[in-house]
C-alpha cells in the first residue's frame, strides 16, 4: 500500500496480519470422461486452525455443487466460508475508508475521525481521539510533515507529528476487524483466478480434517499399442495420459482413471442471483433459507514411489536404465552399444500394475502404486500390456476406393473395458500402421483398420431389375400399394498375393431394401459384413441380392376398375380386399348412374320451357286475330299438357337429387370403413 512512513510500518502491518489457514495436501485422484476430477484431501490441523483450499475462479460452480467435509474427531464443522465472487471495487465500497496506492497515513486516519486510537513514540505513550490529520508543507526548507489532532482522555487537544511514532493501534475490535477485511479483499484480489474456500471446526484440539469435490480437468487419454509377434500373436499395451493442469503438485497420490460417460453439468452457484420480487405487507415474510447436509470423506496418507521410479527407470548421469540395472541406451541417441538401433515390435519394459474394476456403467482403473505429478506437468501411466485375441484379415467398402485395409479383428478377452482411443500397429517387421477404437467393452470385438492392402483390387457392379407389385392395402380412404425390384451387387476380388485372405465386405444398410442372400457375417446399426475367404492368386465374384421396396399412396376415390384388375391379375390383393374395392365400385356406378338420370331429366326440363316458350307466344299472337279461337284453344290444351310434364320432371329431378345424395354419403361411409 506504501501509505506508512518507513520506521513504522513493519509495526502497523503485524498488527494487521491475518494469520494464514492449513492447506490440506491432495491425497487421491480420479479422473472421468465428462470433464471433472474427484480430488479427495486431508491432512492434520493444530488447535483452533482453519483449512483452506484454493481455486480456480472457473471451479467455483463445481466445487459449491459436490464439497463434502469430514473431520475424523467427530467434532462438528462451523461452516463454510469463501471468497465472494464480486469485483474489487464493489466489495471495497463496502468500507468506511479507502486505502489508495501511495496514500499517506495522516489521509487513512483522516477517514476515521471520532475513532480511538493508542500510539507510542520514545517519549510518551498516548490515548486518545482522532479530530483530524493532515499534511504540512513549510516550503522547499522545511520536509513535508504529518500530524494528527487527538482529543485525550484528559480533555486536552494535543497534535502529535506522526513522524516521531514508533506504533499505533485502534483498540476497537470492530475497526481493527474491518481493517483486516479490508486488507484480505486487496491481498486475494492480487490473483484475479484464485478463490479460497475456509472450513472452520468447531474443536479446539488438533484433529485431522478430510474434504473432497469435483472440478473441471482436462479428459485423460488413452494410447495403444498393438505389437504382433512372428507367430502372428498380438499383445495390448495401454498408457493413460493424465495432465495435471491444477495449482498443486500431486506428490503420492492415489491415482485412478475411468472410463465412460457420466453426466456431468454446470450450475451456476457461485454467482449472486437476485429475484424480481413484489413487495407485501405481511408481517414475519421471510424467505425460506436452503438447508446444508455435509458429507464425510475420509482420507488415509500414504508413501509412494516417483514417477521413473513407477515405470521402473532412472535417469542417472543421463543413462536411461531399469531400476534391476538393465541398460536401455542413452539420451544423446543412437542403438545399444553404438550399433545400429533396428525398430522391433517389442513390448514396452514396464509393467502395468493397475486394479481394474467395474462401476456400474463405468470401469476404473486404479494404480496399485501412488503417483506423483508435478503441476503444470503430464505423465504417461501404463494401465494395460495383456495377450489378446486378434484376427488379421482385410476389409472393404466402397469409400475404400479399389484396395480394401489391412485390418485386424480384436476380440477383448481381458476381462477389462477397453478405453477407446488411437492404436499404433508394430508387426515383426515393424511400424503397421495406425487406428482409431471407440471404447470397447469386456467380451465385444471391434475391427481396426490400419493400413492400405496393395495385394488385393476390388471392382463392383450394380443390376436392379424390373419393379412388380407386390401388395395393396388401403385404411381410410388411402390406398398403399408396395412394389419391388430386385437388386444385385456383385463385387469382383483379385487377390494378387500369394497367401490366402480373409476378405470382410462391408455393405451400408439401405432404407427401404431388404437383404435375400447370402446371410452376414455381422450387421452394425449402418452395415452389413460378408465374409469372403480368398485363395491365393485367385479371383471371386461375390454377389449380394437386395429386394428395394417402393411405397405409393392415393385416395380410394381415384381407383378405377382397370386398377383394381391390375390387382388381382398381380395376386397383391386379398379377397376381402377386392371385394370391398368392389362394392365401392359399385357404389360410384350407381352415383354416374344417377348422375346421367340426372342429366337427361334436366335436358327434358329445358325442352319443355323451351316449348312453354314458343306455345305462350303463338297464344298471345293469335289472340289478336278474329277467327282464330279454335286454334288458340289447342294451344292452350298443349300448353296445360306441358305444365303437367314439367311438374312431372320437377319430382322425378327432386327424386334424383336426393337419391345421389344419400348414395354419396353411403360411399363416404363405406371409404371410411374400408379395411384390408
Amino acid at each position: 500500500m506504501n501509505m506508512l512512513p518507513s520506521r513504522i510500518a513493519p509495526i502497523f502491518v503485524i498488527l494487521v496480519t491475518i494469520a494464514p489457514a492449513a492447506d490440506l495436501p491432495v491425497r487421491e485422484v480420479i479422473l472421468y470422461k465428462s470433464g471433472v476430477g474427484y480430488f479427495a484431501r486431508s491432512g492434520q490441523l493444530a488447535a483452533g486452525e482453519s483449512a483452506r483450499l484454493d481455486f480456480k475462479a472457473t471451479d467455483m460452480n463445481d466445487v459449491l455443487k459436490s464439497l463434502t467435509v469430514g473431520d475424523d474427531s467427530g467434532a462438528p464443522i462451523r461452516g463454510l466460508r469463501y471468497d465472494s465472487s464480486l469485483p474489487l471495487e464493489q466489495k471495497l465500497a463496502e468500507f468506511p475508508f479507502t486505502v489508495a496506492n501511495g496514500q499517506q497515513l495522516s489521509a487513512f486516519l483522516d477517514q476515521l475521525r471520532g475513532a480511538r486510537i493508542e500510539m507510542k513514540s520514545a517519549a510518551e505513550t498516548l490515548a486518545g481521539t482522532i479530530i483530524s490529520a493532515r499534511t504540512i508543507n513549510d516550503g522547499e526548507k522545511q520536509p513535508e510533515r504529518e500530524q494528527l489532532t487527538l482529543l485525550l482522555d484528559s480533555g486536552d487537544l494535543r497534535t502529535v507529528d506522526l513522524g516521531a511514532v514508533s506504533s499505533l493501534r485502534f483498540p476497537d475490535p470492530k475497526l481493527q476487524a474491518q481493517l483486516k477485511d479490508y486488507l484480505a479483499a486487496v491481498a486475494q484480489s492480487r490473483s484475479k483466478d484464485k478463490r479460497s474456500v475456509y472450513i472452520d471446526s468447531a474443536n479446539a484440539k488438533a484433529r485431522d480434517l478430510s474434504a473432497s469435490y469435483m472440478i473441471p480437468q482436462p479428459l485423460w487419454k488413452s494410447s495403444y499399442r498393438l505389437l504382433f509377434d512372428e507367430k502372428g500373436a498380438a499383445t495390448l499395451e495401454g498408457w493413460a495420459i493424465v495432465d495435471n493442469t491444477t495449482d498443486d503438485d500431486w506428490n503420492s497420490v492415489r491415482l485412478a482413471v475411468v472410463s465412460g460417460r457420466p453426466v456431468s453439468f454446470i450450475s451456476r452457484l457461485y454467482e449472486p442471483f437476485y429475484v424480481q420480487r413484489t413487495t407485501a405487507d405481511v408481517e414475519n415474510a421471510y424467505a425460506q433459507a436452503p438447508v446444508v447436509y455435509e458429507g464425510d470423506v475420509s482420507g488415509v496418507p500414504s508413501a509412494g514411489l516417483t514417477l521413473n521410479e513407477q515405470m521402473g527407470l532412472s535417469t542417472k548421469n543421463e543413462q536411461f536404465t531399469r531400476s534391476d540395472g538393465t541398460h536401455l541406451g542413452s539420451g544423446s541417441g543412437g542403438g545399444v552399444g553404438g550399433g545400429v538401433y533396428r525398430m522391433r515390435a517389442a513390448p514396452s519394459s514396464v509393467t502395468a500394475q493397475t486394479e481394474a474394476r467395474e462401476l456400474g456403467d463405468l470401469f476404473e482403473y486404479r494404480f496399485d502404486t501412488p503417483i506423483t505429478i508435478r503441476k503444470n506437468e503430464s505423465a504417461m501411466l501404463p494401465f494395460l500390456q495383456q495377450k489378446i485375441a486378434v484376427r488379421k484379415l482385410l476389409i472393404y467398402s466402397e469409400a475404400c476406393g479399389q484396395n480394401p485395409m489391412t485390418a485386424a479383428e480384436l476380440t477383448n478377452d481381458t476381462g477389462k473395458t477397453l478405453d477407446g482411443g488411437p492404436i499404433t500397429v508394430f508387426e515383426s517387421a515393424g511400424y503397421g500402421g495406425e487406428a482409431l477404437m471407440n471404447t470397447v467393452k469386456n467380451g465385444d470385438k471391434r475391427l481396426i483398420s490400419y493400413a492400405v492392402d496393395l495385394g488385393t483390387r476390388i471392382g463392383t457392379k450394380e443390376e436392379s431389375g424390373d419393379a412388380r407389385l407386390i401388395e395393396v392395402h388401403a385404411s381410410h380412404g388411402i390406398v398403399t400399394r408396395r412394389s419391388s425390384a430386385h437388386n444385385v451387387k456383385t463385387y469382383t476380388i483379385h487377390n494378387v498375393d500369394s497367401r490366402p485372405r480373409t476378405l470382410i465386405v462391408e455393405q451400408p444398410i439401405r432404407e427401404g431394401y431388404e437383404l435375400l442372400s447370402p446371410k452376414p457375417s455381422e450387421t452394425t446399426a449402418n452395415a452389413r459384413r460378408f465374409e469372403v475367404q480368398l485363395a491365393a492368386g485367385a479371383t471371386v465374384k461375390f454377389p449380394v441380392a437386395e429386394q428395394g421396396f417402393e411405397k405409393q399412396t392415393y385416395a380410394v376415390s381415384s381407383v378405377t376398375p382397370d386398377l383394381v384388375g391390375t390387382y388381382v391379375s398381380a395376386g397383391a390383393i386379398s379377397e376381402d380386399g377386392r371385394k370391398q374395392l368392389q362394392r365401392v365400385l359399385d357404389q360410384k356406378r350407381s352415383i354416374t348412374e344417377t348422375d346421367a338420370s340426372l342429366t337427361e331429366a334436366r335436358s327434358d326440363m329445358n325442352e319443355v320451357t323451351r316449348a312453354q316458350e314458343r306455345l305462350r307466344q303463338n297464344i298471345q299472337t293469335l289472340n289478336r286475330v278474329s277467327g282464330q279461337q279454335e286454334q288458340v284453344q289447342e294451344w292452350s290444351k298443349q300448353l296445360a299438357a306441358e305444365e303437367v310434364r314439367m311438374t312431372a320432371l320437377r319430382d322425378q329431378v327432386a327424386g334424383l337429387d336426393k337419391k345421389k345424395a344419400a348414395l354419396q354419403s353411403a360411399l363416404g361411409d363405406m371409404i371410411e370403413k374400408l379395411e384390408f
